[in-house]
């Protein structure tokens, strides 16, 4: 049975530390702090789990509809890696805006607000 693989995407310092965690419960966590580096990783190998961070696009720059930060990482999980499991992470004032990751077309998501616990998750993951 070959070790499984999460990808952190760290893009705040909010994005607990959970390396020991993830370490104790097997798993090989590979650190990147941009959407477009994990992308680059799942293209080539297709991971079991992401965790990253939920940014909601408030006011858009975007020439496209954007609605978050996380749109073109579902998009494409969808095509490289759609069996991964995504915990995202928002702050309470982005939280209130989560439902908009319902439009991704994404079914193996779990949301959690900042700050988390080990115990949360592992919930998330689905580890126990």
């Amino acid at each position: 049975m070959s070790q499984k693989t999460l990808i952190s995407i760290v893009e705040s310092l909010l994005h607990p530390n959970y390396s020991e965690l993830y370490h104790s419960k097997g798993l090989n966590e590979i650190r990147v702090n941009s959407i477009r580096k994990a992308i680059n990783r799942f293209k080539k190998q297709p991971v079991d789990y992401i965790v990253a961070e939920f940014f909601y696009a408030y006011s858009s720059n975007y020439a496209s509809g954007h609605l978050c930060n996380l749109d073109v990482l579902f998009i494409s999980l969808i095509k490289y890696s759609p069996q991964t499991r995504v915990v995202v992470l928002a702050e309470k004032s982005d939280y209130q805006y989560i439902d908009v990751l319902e439009q991704m077309n994404y079914p193996n998501i779990a949301a959690l607000k900042l700050p988390t616990t080990p115990e949360q998750m592992i919930t998330a993951l689905a580890l126990e």
